[in-house]
């Protein structure tokens, strides 16, 4: 198993080190209530960069895994994409480049530059679509859908090692407690961009 190292220590005492501070050496003087309210931790915003480091080291693991067999983090997100597209084997239902771009998020010229990739490793081929001879319709090769095989033991394999010391029913409840926070920012929309206080234009 491949270790991830971990992040440097976080100067700033935590909680617990907070009460222990406080019991070894009382203070006489009243609370400042001011105070206390100013540190109280920021526990979405914690979360939030709880879940941007497990992400990183999730994505970092699964590309060394990758490595050997030639394919990068992107194209295995390409690869899977096409491999759940409805239809996908078949001429005209496999997925459009055009659409293909869309749901990776990315823009057409680099989904174009990754299906070069996959098409010279010989995991997809490009075939003219029927109903429009200008677009091109994406199609997994037999060794493509193999390699989607490969790629789905291996984000398995690292999601294991990653959550294998939770227990079953806390991933449970992590997994119910993300999908409600992902439907309530979906259902509200894309909050306004606006620039903060003091920013400069």
């Amino acid at each position: 198993m491949t270790t991830t190292p971990t992040d440097p220590a976080d100067p700033s005492p935590g909680p617990a080190e907070a009460a222990a501070s406080n019991t070894a050496a009382p203070d006489t003087a009243a609370p400042d209530t001011a105070t206390s309210d100013t540190a109280a931790p920021d526990t979405a915003a914690e979360l939030a960069d709880t879940m941007t480091r497990a992400i990183k080291r999730i994505r970092r693991q699964t590309g060394w895994r990758l490595e050997p067999y030639g394919i990068t983090p992107g194209q295995a997100r390409a690869l899977n994409t096409l491999a759940h597209a409805p239809g996908c084997e078949l001429p005209d239902h496999a997925m459009r480049l055009s659409d293909l771009a869309e749901r990776l998020h990315i823009a057409p010229r680099s989904a174009t530059t990754v299906v070069d990739a996959l098409e010279e490793a010989g995991l997809v081929e490009r075939r003219p679509d029927p109903a429009d001879r200008r677009a091109v319709r994406i199609l997994l090769t037999e060794a493509g859908r193999a390699a989607v095989e490969r790629i789905g033991q291996v984000r398995h394999e690292v999601a294991q090692e990653y959550f294998g010391e939770v227990s079953p029913d806390e991933q449970e409840v992590l997994l119910r407690v993300l999908r409600a926070a992902e439907a309530r920012f979906l259902a509200a929309g894309p909050p306004p961009r606006t620039a903060p206080p003091g920013a400069t234009r």
